[in-house]
């Protein structure tokens, strides 16, 4: 038994030197180390600060969506149409008219019950109608439209003080920002959806003469006329046209800029019409290809080709082969962003032109001019006639032809017609203007001959139809 004990001692003690021997000379020390704060901690610029912020946060659209719900109304055409005649109308001797019915949206823009909307949505109508948000319906009366921009101005006649969304200043609208598109798609009414901005100055027509904001909010067939606002709620666009070739919306949308909308309705509500302001010039978008044509080393910037006589731009100095950069502080790439802003503006407002001359930079102030020209089918362009144009061809009314067609000016110059022709009649109206040119094309109907009255160079009065 002691044995036994001395061994347990023996073996206890041993442990225990053996472990203070390698606590002692083995095992690492560890230090602990008290820090501070640093006194002068390193800053980050607040921008990128907000930047990374702003990486984890989503935008709150609940605010902009309110608002502009209640102010985004729907909008119902009805029109009548004789249709097809049945087996029974053809016997009868007469036709059943039927009712035709379209839907779209409307934007509320003043309390007084103002509406905006595109123009396709409202044409041909025999009866409008709109629904407020509230579910309250007004029959609704056409105060009057702009074809070229689609936007309509509507009236309605409430008992109350309408809600309505404020305009943005579409130009500061930037690529990536945040957009709600809001309308009534299919008949759904009060529909919200959500996109950025994905380019500006579009033009979907090939002519340069849009100047869309494209967005990827979905939008579909019952939105158009309805409101593209910014996240504080505020109107940047009306929602016009989707690029489709379903018909349903896949990934593109289109809006006229709230400035364009906003010019057109003002021009209404004064003029009773839209006053279009032009800048006087004519010619093309740069690339690399066109440039080299040209050659010249710029390829970006709209070349000046021509001048129109007597317009803005000449007056204020701009020539032929001067290359625009810039208007009023926006940059020019294309076409569509010159017409664009253009578009915003009016009769006799002034712009200022940044140009390129020669390898020196120049700013010119341009007052825009009323549009005095047309681009006439199969004839060319042409413009208001002066008085010594007429009386050089002993006419007592018309438009001269400024411009023959490119394709058809062998034709005319054939028989007699060149630049400098008078035309005063076009399919038998008397012609003062290019607006009464402009007004008889859009009258005939797509069936009708185009027949066309003018004086030639021998000061020969002939006629000329066209099928």
């Amino acid at each position: 038994m002691k044995k036994i004990l001395s061994l347990v001692l023996v073996s206890a003690l041993g442990g225990a030197l053996t472990l203070g021997a390698y606590k002692t000379f083995i095992e690492p020390k560890n230090e602990f180390v008290l820090t501070t704060s640093n006194p002068n901690p390193t800053f980050l610029p607040t921008s990128s600060v907000g930047a990374l912020m702003n990486a984890y946060e989503s935008p709150d659209f609940t605010v902009a969506a309110e608002n502009a719900v209640n102010a985004v109304v729907h909008v119902k055409n009805v029109s009548i149409s004789s249709g097809e005649m049945s087996l029974q109308d053809l016997f009868s001797g007469r036709t059943t008219p039927h009712a035709l019915m379209g839907t779209g949206s409307g934007v509320i823009i003043n309390a007084d019950g103002y509406i905006i909307t595109n123009n396709h949505v409202i044409n041909n109508s025999d009866e409008l109608s709109v629904t407020l948000n509230n579910n309250k319906t007004y029959k609704a009366e056409i105060v009057g439209s702009d074809p070229k921009t689609d936007i309509a101005l509507l009236k309605i006649n409430a008992n109350e003080d309408l809600p309505y969304v404020t305009f943005a200043d579409s130009d500061q609208a930037k690529i990536g920002e945040w957009v709600l598109a809001v309308g009534n798609p299919f008949n759904l009414t009060s529909t919200v959806t959500a996109g950025i901005i994905s380019a500006k100055a579009r033009d979907l027509s090939g002519t340069s003469s849009q100047s869309f904001i494209q967005t990827d909010a979905a939008v579909n067939p019952g939105n158009s006329g309805g409101a593209l606002v910014n996240t504080k709620g505020e109107l940047i666009g009306i929602n016009t046209a989707i690029s489709s070739q379903t018909g349903s919306y896949i990934g593109y949308s289109f809006a006229v800029p709230s400035n364009i909308a906003r010019r057109v309705i003002e021009d209404i509500m004064e003029f009773g019409n839209v006053q279009n302001g032009i800048l006087g010039i004519t010619g093309g978008s740069l690339n690399s290809a066109f440039s080299d044509k040209l050659g010249i080393n710029d390829t970006e910037g709209i070349y000046v080709d021509g001048v129109v006589e007597e317009s803005g731009a000449e007056k204020a100095g701009i020539k032929k082969g001067d290359i625009i950069k810039e208007i009023d502080n926006i940059k020019v790439s294309k076409f569509a962003d010159l017409t664009g802003h253009i578009g915003s503006k009016r009769v006799n407002d002034v712009v200022n032109v940044k140009i390129s001359r020669g390898g020196s930079i120049k700013t010119f102030p341009v007052t825009l001019s009323r549009n005095e020209t047309l681009t006439l089918p199969l004839v060319g362009r042409v413009k208001n006639a002066k008085q010594e144009d007429l009386r050089k061809y002993k006419a007592s009314n018309g438009i001269k032809i400024m411009e023959l067609d490119e394709k058809y000016a062998d034709y005319w110059k054939k028989n007699g017609v060149k630049e400098g022709t008078i035309i005063t009649s076009i399919n038998d109206t008397k012609i003062n203007s290019v607006d009464d040119a402009q007004e008889a094309i859009k009258n005939k109907s797509a069936y009708e001959p185009l027949r066309i009255e003018l004086i030639n160079a021998n000061g020969e009065k002939e006629r000329y139809n066209f099928r």
